[in-house]
């Protein structure tokens, strides 16, 4: 009789097995940072806007109402406006600096200092400043599904948040 109808054997595993990509491992060999680094880099790279935003809180102008038995009352303070505008800028010229300058070139601030490197995902190398920009305005899509996206890395495979795989980025570290 024939063995009409009966599937062939499988074919041999190639020599070494069957090899599947290594979790935590970037497609340069190095190892993927893990959650808690990511979250580290992001706070110390805002950290540096902090001094900023208070000084440009601090300089403002401010109206204050008040009720006393029926009589309203509204005064101004001082504040310096110019110096409030001034610090503002300074907080967004250093956040551009850090977050789209540096991030283009791998590294921003927090990542510099915790051993961490945004790449491209297929080259491995930096993503470019333009491309880190953008990355950053992706990051809208992890923050309006109730900030959901940015826990991804912690059940990725990939260790990518939702702006990750958007632009196809992963983050390494050193160890």
């Amino acid at each position: 009789m024939s063995d009409y109808g009966t599937p062939p054997p499988p074919p041999p595993p190639p020599p070494g097995g069957f090899q599947q990509p290594g979790y935590g491992q970037a497609p340069t060999g190095a190892p993927l940072a893990v959650w808690i680094q990511r979250v580290g880099a992001y706070l110390l790279d805002y950290v540096l806007i902090v001094p900023f935003s208070i000084l440009q809180v601090v300089f403002s102008p401010k109206t204050v109402t008040t009720n006393v038995n029926g009589v309203v009352n509204t005064t101004q303070s001082g504040g310096n406006l110019s110096i409030a505008f001034l610090m503002a800028g300074l907080g967004l010229a250093v956040w551009f600096f850090n977050r789209c300058y540096l991030g283009g070139q791998g590294q921003s601030f927090g990542k510099k200092v915790l051993g961490l490197t945004l790449i491209g995902e297929r080259t491995g190398q930096p993503i470019g400043m333009g491309r880190a920009f953008l990355r950053d305005l992706a990051h809208f899509v992890d923050a309006i599904i109730c900030y959901v996206g940015y826990l991804f890395p912690l059940w990725d495979q990939k260790r990518q948040t939702l702006a990750d795989k958007i632009m196809t980025t992963v983050v390494t570290s050193k160890a």
